[in-house]
């Protein structure tokens, strides 16, 4: 007998096959027992009645708990009232262990609890859902620029020197050799690619020791970084807007199912296609000052001051050219006006945030060791950053999208910590 998977139930209609997976639920109706098998693909109704099976297994299913792991034989047969459209009429289930009892229950259970059994939080639907978007989204970002002729060039975990800057840097002992910190970022070494292939992305875990306990943050996620020599800002915005449009209508297609369990109103995810609405910062600023926000110019924007500039457009805005003094050392300052950096960040409708940061980098040798002393950073450590400018620099730009970020804002979640299998936070560490 076949085994097959609960996803592919539709083309094994009228046929004899195995299923193989966990008990979802089971309840009975005199001499019928309905088992809700879940396999990691989908969920099918099992039925199990009295006189088709075995006295022995009819008995089997009596004791059957959630998450019990079970194989069953049986005919598919088509049903429009049940999960998934499709049943198993049973003739036969091996059970391969009766579980514990489950301690996640269908009713309310507090956030701290759940996220102290993450690992089995995970097998619900709402979090099978959530992960498969996650997986859809990271293929679409890999399939789009794969597909545009970028090659990935993986950057390292460990790093001699903050890119970001120096105060939310995990901080190790590497050997003999002093101290070493985890990545905040791949840009740095992406631009290094980007002068070696042309067009670039590096995709992978970074991590910030930011004290922060807001919905939008973890100590570790993934990002995204593209880098292309030869690019100036206008050229990132519009790769940027090219890139989410992308991802999202990728993901509107193939998780129409998800989005549903997740109760997702993708009208605002329609939208997100290009052009996206541009605006300087100065017209940022403004549209706060419309608004009530008592807002000094020159200050970088907070979480409730990006909902409120975001809440004025119907899709993702692009907010540039920020004032340099709160953006990082790297970026290019405005040939027009010095206070000015040729940055760009990409706010998400929907109180989401920013989902993508970037700029047109430095590419003068004299202006970057400039910005270097001025950050008071270790020029030693950047030595071999500067050289992209001793040899052979061009204009190039390139950004990050945070992933976990993207999927909350997709998925339209509450706070980030379900975006990714096992997070980890200021306050979380564990499991």
């Amino acid at each position: 007998m076949k085994w097959v998977y609960v996803s592919d139930l539709s083309h094994h209609v009228g046929e004899a096959v195995e299923l193989r997976g966990w008990v979802y639920n089971a309840r009975s109706s005199g001499k019928i027992r309905f088992v809700l098998l879940r396999d990691g693909t989908g969920v099918v109704q099992c039925v199990v009645a009295k006189g088709q099976v075995s006295e022995d297994v009819f008995e089997k299913t009596i004791t059957l708990t959630q998450e019990s792991s079970i194989i069953v034989h049986g005919t598919v047969r088509k049903e429009d009232r049940a999960p998934g459209g499709y049943e198993l009429d049973c003739k036969d289930v091996k059970v391969l262990q009766v579980a514990h009892e489950y301690p996640i229950t269908p009713k309310e259970h507090g956030v701290e609890f759940l996220a102290d059994r993450r690992h089995l939080w995970l097998r619900s639907s709402r979090q099978v859902a959530i992960l498969r978007i996650r997986h859809r989204i990271v293929k679409a970002i890999r399939d789009f620029f794969d597909g545009r002729g970028f090659t990935l060039v993986d950057s390292p975990i460990l790093t001699p020197a903050a890119c970001e800057g120096t105060s939310t840097l995990f901080e190790t002992e590497y050997f003999d050799l002093g101290k070493a910190y985890l990545t905040q970022s791949g840009q740095l070494y992406a631009e290094a690619g980007a002068l070696a292939l042309g067009k670039v992305y590096c995709f992978g875990p970074t991590f910030r020791a930011e004290k922060s306990k807001t919905r939008r943050h973890l100590s570790e996620f993934w990002m995204v970084e593209p880098e292309v020599a030869f690019y100036d800002l206008n050229d990132n915005m519009e790769l940027a807007e090219e890139f989410l449009e992308y991802i999202v209508q990728t993901v509107l297609k193939s998780s129409a199912q998800e989005l549903k369990v997740l109760e997702r109103d993708t009208r605002f995810l329609e939208n997100v296609q290009k052009p996206l609405p541009r605006i300087t910062y100065d017209e940022a600023v403004e549209i706060l000052k419309k608004k009530g926000i008592d807002f000094e110019w020159g200050n970088d924007f907070g979480g409730t001051d990006e909902t409120v500039i975001s809440e004025q457009f119907d899709r993702p805005v692009m907010v540039h050219h920020y004032p340099a003094k709160v953006k990082a050392f790297y970026m290019k300052r405005d040939p027009q006006n010095d206070n000015l950096a040729l940055a760009l960040d990409v706010l998400a409708p929907e109180g989401y945030g920013e989902i993508i940061g970037g700029s047109q980098r430095e590419d003068s040798l004299d202006a970057l060791l400039h910005r270097i002393r001025e950050h008071n950073l270790p020029q030693e450590a950047f030595e071999w950053y500067l050289d992209l400018r001793r040899f052979g620099s061009v204009p190039h730009a390139g950004f990050g999208l945070g992933l976990e970020r993207t999927v909350s804002w997709i998925c339209g979640l509450d706070h980030v910590r379900e975006t990714v299998p096992f997070p980890r936070m200021i306050y979380r560490i564990t499991p």
